[in-house]
């Protein structure tokens, strides 16, 4: 493991590659297709938000989000993650817990989940420590981010 200085953690990333292997069989797939969209925030003052879904996710029939149909709420929630509360930063293990303050899946709420954390050049590349449950198997998730420039 390198270490990863808190400095060149803060800004924002955005999402270029989300593949999970199973850890039973060693298949690799792709949980938000080949080409995901999403971004990543480390702000100065320690918090983060991560949000991700796969490219063209399906618009709802109307334009109030609390209306929809149930099938389009299945739809549109078994397609986007999205999450934020306070990062810890291990320098010297390259190591990083996000903190759950909000989840968009409730039962993180709360969690810290630790993730590995290398930088090299402008991307980032985050996994879980340990496997997690994805679509009913253990997988250890491996994401690339690219650093986006200042939006100033």
């Amino acid at each position: 493991m390198t270490n990863v200085a808190r400095n060149a953690l803060i800004g924002a990333w955005k999402l270029v590659s989300f593949v999970e292997r199973d850890t039973h069989t060693g298949i690799e797939t792709y949980p938000m297709g080949t080409q995901p969209e999403g971004i990543i925030m480390y702000t100065p003052d320690g918090y983060m938000s991560a949000q991700f879904c796969p490219p063209g996710r399906r618009e709802l029939a109307g334009n109030d989000p609390f209306t929809a149909s149930e099938h389009e709420y299945k739809n549109a929630a078994q397609t986007y993650f999205a999450y934020s509360g306070p990062f810890y930063l291990d320098e010297s293990r390259g190591l990083l817990e996000h903190e759950m303050f909000v989840s968009f899946f409730p039962n993180w709420r709360g969690q810290r989940q630790v993730r590995t954390c290398r930088i090299e050049g402008d991307m980032l590349y985050l996994s879980p420590e340990a496997p997690v449950r994805f679509n009913g198997s253990m997988k250890i998730a491996n994401l690339a981010w690219q650093r986006v420039p200042p939006n100033l």
